[in-house]
């Protein structure tokens, strides 16, 4: 069995297109699914947002006056 996947990205379209694929000879069926909306992901549940949270409450934190400053602290 072969499966066809259209896009039809205006939805008062969408009937009608179901429609048009009833009519096609040897077309067994026609499923419509929606196109899922992206989720958004939540910072604050990953590993490195918690880790970089414990490196705040241990003072594991540097700060730096300039971009200069921050490179003579870390370079030396």
């Amino acid at each position: 069995m072969a499966t066809i996947v259209l896009h039809v990205p205006d939805e008062s379209l969408v009937s009608k297109v179901k429609q048009a694929c009833k009519m096609l000879v040897g077309v067994a069926s026609v499923k419509i699914q929606k196109e899922s909306k992206p989720q958004k992901s939540d910072i604050s549940k990953t590993t490195a947002f918690r880790e970089a949270l414990d490196d705040v409450e241990c003072g594991r934190v540097f700060h730096a006056d300039n971009v200069d400053d921050m490179f003579n602290q870390i370079l030396g």
